[in-house]
């Protein structure tokens, strides 16, 4: 009998074939090549020598398939390429779908893109129970779409209001939300997912398909005005020259409903044209950045599992709540009661909005305790000292808090202006003492800066890295510098913004500038969003003393803080900014003015070494700041574009506006030197 490497396949007394996948040299399943032409060959097999019933499993603890091989979409050549692959897993799981004898897929984990597909094939789904959401087609968010048939089944199983937000958002489903929109039939105990498997696959019950006033919705008349509205609403979120995929998912159900004859075709060409094209190739270039991101630093020898947090303003305040959220035991001090208790209440309503169970959401708030007295120091594995910007009441706090730390626990700071050199001058172990630089608001950005001097011991590397990935965030080590990454690249693009408003041009023509290039808000609204005072503390920090004599530091003195004070740049009415248009049009260089600004201040922090790597800066300025993930980070873009266009564009810019945007000659000579060399 035929060996393989990536399946095992075994028959029981009863002559149910049970297939299970463990892709070889692999901690989780994927569809690669490989894999679904042994799954084919399996399926020679089984049509040749019918089973009463064909099971599919996993043999992996992560899962059950986490998607296709994401690796194969970066060697494709052209899209006949892409078209091939695509079709392999269209044809191989169509044999799931026709076969005669019943096949049941058993869902223990994650079901994902083509591991769902894969499942959507089979005549029935087993899921094991459980609270996470591992179900989903999250395709998009590789500028792709289902391409192994997803498109068309995922709307026959669960209709069109179901599956299309499912497909344009990427977003995942708890096990019991799939079955109750269709995408699973049972939902049951993990030890009781073989029995269910069985049982189901021996009494054949009719299968899933969408309600039939969902399945009206797949007639032509109708599709076209249903599909208008779903492609109005999706245009608000995203434009189609930037993220062409949901676009593309629309079109495919518009034009063809949930046919399977024509539809499978259509699908196979369309994710073809989107897989070779230059936003997938970059958001699978972000999601393979994300991964280095969390490969940095080792595992380290001991681990955090108790924080004590000092300083309950906004900031601190919600590291200690996202920490317990995760799983830590959190103490959270602050000079008073009174200043703690804020911080408390902030807490619970996270946790409200985080935990819809009432039984666990009381286990995550009994994790975070306040603690004016610091009595819980010396029971902490990891202390974050993130009171206000002054040294020496930084440098007093630690004098008072070492003494009561237990031996090896390590002390961080959540500074983002003072270098960590001028914080360890008094500190018995300067080596272990690092940066954990947070961004606001804590729970919705991703991405934690590790913060290290040039002597900091590995080990206390490796403890702040694993601490911040086991909160659920991505680690960016960088050296210690003014600004250190992501606030340094973000405020030339910033300051520029200012610039241009001082100069009179309306507020929205700028934010629509940065929007159209591909970031997320504006910078003026995003500047409003933050906070000016915040801006303005990076600015001093990056601009010195030239700050406080610029038209943001006389909004702060005025208290116009933006939108938790009701007016900054813009009046802001139920959290909302009012955009006046008063003022002059957008220049014609304005594009490059705020986006260059940022590469060239990239090109510098890469040349003084803040980061290891172009990869993981251009990874920190995405999960940081937003930069258009779709570009691929400001020096990946450079590199698109042609780095001796940008560098001549920086010195036309120079030229016209002064040298703040003037190249550093030996730092491009570099950079184009090794961009020639990729």
């Amino acid at each position: 009998m035929k060996t393989f490497e990536h399946w095992r396949s075994e028959r029981d007394a009863e002559n149910r074939l049970w297939l299970t996948i463990d892709k070889a040299d692999s901690g989780a399943n994927v569809l690669s090549g490989p894999v679904l032409q042994e799954l084919d060959a399996l399926l020679d097999e089984a049509y040749t020598n019918p089973p009463k019933a064909l099971m599919i499993s996993s043999a992996k603890k992560s899962g059950f398939i986490m998607g296709a091989d994401i690796n194969e979409f970066t060697v494709l050549e052209n899209e006949q390429q892409a078209y091939e692959l695509v079709r392999l897993g269209q044809q191989v799981l169509d044999r799931l779908e026709n076969a005669v004898f019943p096949t049941v897929a058993i869902v223990d984990g994650y079901a994902l893109g083509g591991g769902l597909e894969l499942a959507m094939a089979c005549h029935y789904r087993i899921a094991a129970d459980g609270d996470k959401k591992v179900i989903g087609l999250p395709e998009v968010k590789l500028g792709i779409h289902p391409g192994f048939g997803g498109t068309v089944r995922a709307v026959q199983l669960a209709g069109v209001t179901e599956a299309m937000p499912l497909m344009l958002t990427g977003k995942s489903l708890t096990p019991a939300k799939a079955q109750r929109i269709g995408l699973v039939d049972r939902v049951v105990a993990r030890d009781k997912m073989r029995d269910a498997a069985i049982s189901i696959a021996d009494d054949q019950p009719s299968q899933r398909q969408a309600p039939f006033m969902q399945r009206l919705l797949n007639f032509a008349p109708i599709r076209g005005f249903i599909a208008g509205k779903i492609e109005d609403e999706t245009r608000a979120k995203a434009r189609p020259d930037h993220y062409p995929a949901p676009f593309a998912i629309i079109d495919l159900w518009r034009q063809y409903g949930a046919n399977v004859r024509r539809g499978y075709e259509a699908e196979a060409r369309s994710i073809a044209r989107l897989m070779v094209g230059q936003t997938a190739q970059n958001l699978v270039r972000v999601f393979f950045l994300q991964n280095a991101l969390k490969a940095q630093g080792s595992k380290p020898e001991q681990r955090v599992s108790r924080v004590h947090v000092i300083g309950a303003g906004v900031m601190g305040g919600d590291i200690a709540a996202w920490c317990a959220l995760q799983g830590m035991h959190v103490s959270l001090q602050d000079r008073e009661e009174q200043y703690v208790t804020p911080a408390m209440e902030r807490a619970q309503k996270l946790f409200e909005k985080r935990v819809r169970d009432p039984q666990k959401r009381k286990e995550v708030s009994a994790r975070l305790v306040a603690d004016v007295e610091a009595a819980h120091v010396s029971e902490a594995d990891l202390v974050i000292e993130a009171i206000f910007e002054n040294l020496e009441a930084k440098l007093a706090l630690y004098d008072q808090v070492i003494p009561k730390m237990k031996a090896g626990a390590l002390l961080a700071t959540n500074t983002s202006s003072i270098p960590l050199e001028t914080l360890r001058e008094r500190l018995p172990e300067p080596q272990r003492f690092i940066g954990i630089h947070f961004f606001n608001p804590v729970a919705m950005m991703p991405l934690v800066e590790v913060i290290k001097s040039s002597d900091t011991a590995q080990g206390a590397i490796d403890i702040g890295t694993d601490f911040v990935k086991r909160i659920g965030k991505s680690p960016l080590v960088c050296s210690s510098a003014p600004g250190f990454v992501v606030n340094r690249i973000l405020a030339p693009y910033m300051g520029e913004a200012f610039r241009l408003a001082e100069s009179g041009v309306a507020l929205p023509a700028i934010d629509d500038a940065a929007v159209a290039f591909g970031m997320p808000i504006g910078p003026v609204e995003l500047a409003d969003s933050v906070g000016l005072d915040v801006g303005l503390s990076v600015a001093r920090i990056l601009g010195g003393d030239e700050a406080d004599s610029s038209e943001l530091a006389t909004m702060v003195a005025a208290g116009n803080l933006g939108r938790k004070t009701g007016k900054g740049f813009y009046e802001w009415v139920d959290g909302k900014p009012v955009k006046s248009k008063s003022g002059s049009a957008a220049p014609s260089d304005i594009d490059d003015r705020l986006i260059l600004s940022m590469v060239n201040e990239a090109v510098d922090c890469r040349a003084e070494g803040v980061v290891e790597d172009d990869d993981l800066l251009d990874a920190g300025v995405i999960f940081g700041t937003g930069f258009a993930p779709f570009r691929g980070g400001p020096l990946h873009y450079c590199r698109e574009r042609g780095v001796e266009d940008v560098r001549q564009a920086l010195n036309a810019l120079a030229d016209t506006h002064g040298d703040r945007f003037r190249p550093n000659e030996q730092a491009w000579d570099a950079f184009e030197e090794q961009a020639n060399a990729r």
